[in-house]
């Protein structure tokens, strides 16, 4: 097994602080990662993974989370990813080096699990990016979870993670109006050949028959798995999963 690099540092539009791996050949593909939340910021391993498999990989912070300056969701998060897809094709500056680094005409692609999982249906609104993948995604926040219901989940937030995510309330509550990033709110506008659900059956924290629900709306692809659980990042770099990914990405 290869030994795993050293992860890399920027920023893009001037809040978001992004980890990121150039790819082990010249490559013009590009992976956002979108973590869930909480989540730990830390994806060396999957980094690593896409980075071996020919990929530029970022994972930035959103906007008010960890390293990035603003306040969480203030902004829609899918909004972070779009300034991260339009920072990719520009000169952007690796700190702890000073070098320079851009990826010119990038075929951009997008992987999010659970609340990234949202933002990553939501960011293929951007003409840029050319396919997401969503693992276990929240699909309509209205729909309250038995296992992380909104209250919970915000006082959960406050205490465990203090500084970690910045939000006041107001913008905390907008999550359950239904428009605010909230995929089934644009299930019907969305192009569905540039998305695919994966989704387990016996997930208790966001619901496979929501998932099943986008996509007869949608029309996009989909993966209803058994079991499995809550999906996370990490099941990418499993082999049936890398290969049905690697297989839609392609397509």
């Amino acid at each position: 097994m290869a030994k795993h690099k050293f992860l890399l540092r920027t920023r893009f539009g001037k809040d978001i602080v992004s980890e990121f791996l150039p790819p082990v050949r010249p490559s013009k593909k590009a992976i956002i990662l979108c973590g869930g939340l909480p989540g730990s910021p830390s994806k060396s391993a999957v980094m690593n993974f896409l980075s071996e498999k020919g990929y530029w990989v970022f994972f930035p912070r959103y906007r008010g989370t960890w390293e990035s300056g603003g306040e969480f969701l203030k902004l829609s998060p899918h909004k972070d990813v779009s300034d991260v897809v339009k920072g990719i094709s520009k000169e952007f500056t690796e700190f702890w080096s000073g070098k320079k680094y851009s990826v010119k005409n990038p075929a951009i692609y997008v992987i999010g699990s659970s609340f990234g999982g949202a933002a990553a249906i939501l960011a293929s609104q951007d003409t840029h990016i050319k396919k997401v993948v969503a693992l276990s995604p929240v699909i309509d926040w209205r729909v309250k979870s038995d296992t992380e219901p909104l209250p919970w989940l915000e006082k959960f937030l406050n205490n465990a993670y203090g500084e970690g995510y910045r939000f006041s309330k107001k913008d905390w509550r907008k999550l359950g109006n239904g428009s605010f990033f909230n995929p089934i709110a644009k299930a019907k506008t969305l192009n569905s050949r540039k998305i695919f659900i994966i989704h387990a059956k016996d997930d208790e924290v966001t619901y496979a028959h929501l998932s099943k629900e986008f996509s007869k709306i949608n029309g996009c692809a989909l993966w209803l798995k058994g079991k499995g659980g809550h999906l996370s990042l990490s099941e990418v770099r499993t082999r049936l999963f890398w290969k049905k990914i690697k297989a839609f990405l392609d397509k």
